[in-house]
């Protein structure tokens, strides 16, 4: 009996794909309004994309256009400080060569002072030796104030001795300036 029963349900299944009725597709409003809906939904979805990657593109040109800003502000900082160095190198020559200038008239003093002093000793040394030579004429020295007398003048021609080699000494440091 369970196979009876078995064996008419598969009959009826069978009768009934086999005159079921095909519905021919019609194309109605509700579907057509649908696909225009997606169609729009694709459009929307693209512009959107499209909007998207303009402005991705806008914003990158932005992000170049201030990074060139930037490495133009780096340059003229970088350039100011290169010619703040340059004024700092050329002030200190400047102060260097004003030293060195006067080292030079410091120097070219020195060596006129020496040299004046050196006259002035030089004169000294003849009155003594004048003063000297005439007081020994005249007879009124002792041996020993003679010997004074001659170590004086020995004292003073010491005296001129050094201040040659002052002289000297200056005029070797003058020439190494100049």
């Amino acid at each position: 009996m369970k196979i009876k029963f078995v064996i008419i349900v598969l009959a009826m299944l069978s009768f009934h794909n086999f005159y079921a009725q095909i519905t021919p597709v019609v194309n109605d409003s509700v579907q057509l309004k649908a696909t225009q809906i997606e169609n729009q939904k694709a459009q929307d979805k693209a512009q959107l994309e499209q909007d998207l990657k303009n402005q991705k593109e806008s914003l990158k040109q932005q992000e170049n256009a201030q990074r060139k800003v930037e490495r133009a502000q780096d340059d003229a900082k970088d350039a100011q400080k290169d010619a703040d160095r340059e004024k700092k190198k050329y002030e200190k020559a400047n102060k260097k060569m004003e030293k060195e200038q006067d080292r030079l008239g410091d120097a070219q003093k020195k060596l006129s002072k020496y040299q004046n002093k050196k006259e002035d000793a030089q004169r000294d040394l003849e009155k003594m030796k004048s003063k000297f030579e005439r007081a020994k004429d005249k007879g009124k020295l002792s041996p020993v104030e003679i010997e004074k007398g001659n170590l004086k003048i020995t004292k003073q021609q010491l005296k001129i001795t050094e201040i040659q080699e002052d002289i000297d000494s200056a005029q070797k440091k003058l020439n190494k300036l100049q």
